[in-house]
């Protein structure tokens, strides 16, 4: 056991696949965005849990609001047979809200608290966690507690990398859940891949923020009426496309493969794409770029690939005249 530790996790944006992610088998590129939450973790006398989210400390006695956190926790002692009542406790403080003047950036949220509450424990206990452990631990706790996203956020901010994801079958996986052990259930083939790319890309990759969703829950029903089984076919060909291409700088390819999928989305559901959205498409793509939509939010965030730095900057300057905060860049040229 150490005396404390500080551990970080960042956020995520999809590049491609999202909606159809959420299907068993499917596939998506996901960008790491690193914006950090931080958690912070020393010995104490008692079991304290503090998050800026809320204001206020609490133990491990149930709390609705730190039942994330609480249950990341319960995940943990499980899985390694540690008993509350003997070991050394800790006080665990989580501070950073992935949001701008109460705005949330939609870079993610609970898939990084998951996984920065495990990192911290493992980190303050010494408990070596691979990658792989860490995005299992991290999906159990979120599917015990009923969340059905695909887990390809937990899978990039594991990594902490761009990532291929190829998703598991939720629903098998809960049923072992209701009927094994947790150590039965990790050691379980889920037949999910994640693959860390390393882009060879003469690019670079704009994360843009909006500060403008319009999610609502009559558009994702629609979203998910939509979807066929052609739509799904045509993503996962999309997406090896655009494997290929960042590895390969096949920048033409890029171009054709995320502008094809942004139709695709479009044609899902219209207001998909907002009008602030749909500025920084078509600023991008004056200026010899290539950008989209971003996750399944209808708002907020769009990612693009500039190919030369003076495209780069003229984009960031008509982005910022169309009050588009660029979140994060990272640069291969």
């Amino acid at each position: 056991m150490t005396k404390n530790a500080t551990v970080h996790t960042g956020g995520k944006l999809y590049v491609l696949g999202e909606y159809a992610i959420l299907y068993p088998g499917q596939k998506a590129i996901l960008a790491y965005i690193p914006i950090y939450m931080t958690a912070k973790i020393s010995q104490h006398s008692t079991f304290k849990i503090y998050s800026d989210m809320y204001g206020d400390s609490v133990s491990l006695s149930s709390d609705k609001r730190y039942r994330l956190i609480q249950e990341t926790i319960q995940t943990f002692f499980d899985f390694f047979e540690m008993d509350s009542h003997t070991i050394p406790p800790f006080f665990l403080q989580i501070t950073g809200k992935m949001e701008k003047n109460g705005k949330k950036f939609g870079i993610g949220s609970s898939g990084s608290v998951t996984v920065l509450t495990l990192k911290a424990l493992a980190s303050f206990y010494e408990i070596e966690l691979s990658k792989d452990l860490l995005f299992k631990l991290s999906a159990y706790t979120l599917l015990k507690l009923g969340d059905n996203g695909s887990m390809g956020d937990i899978a990039c901010i594991s990594h902490e990398q761009f990532v291929f994801y190829q998703s598991f079958d939720r629903n098998k996986v809960k049923s072992w859940q209701n009927k094994e052990s947790i150590q039965e259930t990790i050691a379980r083939d889920w037949h999910y891949k994640i693959s860390v790319i390393e882009p060879h890309l003469k690019g670079i990759f704009m994360a843009g923020w909006t500060k403008v969703p319009a999610i609502s829950k009559e558009m994702i029903n629609q979203v998910y009426a939509n979807i066929t089984e052609e739509f799904l076919v045509n993503t996962n060909n999309l997406v090896d496309k655009c494997f290929s291409a960042m590895k390969t700088n096949n920048q033409e390819a890029l171009k054709s493969i995320i502008s094809s999928f942004a139709d695709m989305l479009s044609q899902l559901h219209p207001n998909i794409v907002t009008q602030p959205l749909r500025r920084l498409i078509e600023i991008s793509n004056d200026n010899h770029a290539v950008a989209k939509s971003s996750g399944a939010g209808g708002g907020d965030c769009g990612i693009a690939f500039a190919f030369s730095p003076s495209d780069f900057n003229e984009i960031k300057i008509k982005w910022q005249q169309e009050e588009i905060e660029l979140l994060y860049t990272e640069s291969w040229i």
